[in-house]
């Protein structure tokens, strides 16, 4: 079933409002899940909504809290979330790195006290179609083994790096394991088997079943097609 983009924009923008987001801040909360949906990201648009709004409602989320700048030197800045929106807020540091790099030829923003960004690839997007390079990153609860181990102890923390190039921008977006949670839930809800070997069951055999991956909670390091995509984005930078 494929859904207009204004469609499914409107429709999360209803939502958005009835939970009490100012009109501003709802639709840009919202085209940020649709352009995810848009983009082929599931896992992080539209899949990931309901999610969103279980956290607004449990009160995870504050929907009318504002990041606060706390310390700032130079190209340096340190913001406080205030619980407010993952999106949102990583989108305002994301446009302060920005400003910062244009009056000192760098900025570096970190961002504490907030929740989770969704698809962390947005405000790569963001950075690139304002000229700059973007590398951004965040870390989640552990649910990736170290190596060699097979309890989750690290975080398969997503990390992001953009080129903007004239032709069309060149953007990395990716968790530090093979395949993320998201990208597990996308193939379980699609009935699909991983195309390649993702991670251990429980017995400790590597396999391409995302349920028994995720029941497992020890999916594989990042390799492949992403140990590339780095390679080629460091030769970029």
């Amino acid at each position: 079933m494929r859904i207009p983009y204004d469609e499914l924009f409107d429709g999360l923008l209803r939502v958005l409002l009835k939970l009490g987001f100012e009109q501003q801040r709802a639709r840009l909360c919202a085209r940020l899940f649709t352009d995810a949906s848009r983009d082929g990201v599931y896992s992080h648009g539209l899949n990931r909504f309901p999610q969103f709004v279980r956290m607004i409602q449990t009160g995870v989320i504050a929907v009318d809290a504002e990041p606060e700048l706390v310390t700032s030197f130079g190209s340096l800045e340190r913001w406080d979330g205030k619980s407010g929106p993952g999106t949102l807020n990583a989108y305002r540091c994301m446009d302060r790195a920005i400003a910062r790099s244009r009056q000192q030829g760098i900025g570096c923003v970190a961002l504490a006290n907030t929740n989770h960004w969704m698809r962390g690839g947005s405000y790569g997007w963001q950075a690139a179609d304002a000229g700059v390079i973007g590398i951004c990153w965040t870390n989640t609860m552990a649910n990736l083994p170290p190596w060699g181990a097979s309890d989750p102890r690290v975080g398969n923390n997503p990390v992001i790096i953009a080129v903007p190039r004239g032709k069309g921008h060149v953007v990395l977006d990716m968790a530090m394991s093979q395949f993320s949670y998201g990208a597990l839930a996308s193939y379980r809800m699609r009935g699909e088997p991983l195309p390649v070997e993702g991670g251990f069951d429980a017995a400790g055999w590597l396999t391409r079943d995302p349920v028994a991956i995720e029941a497992s909670r020890r999916p594989l390091p990042i390799g492949y097609w992403k140990g590339s995509g780095l390679a080629l984005m460091l030769d970029l930078v």
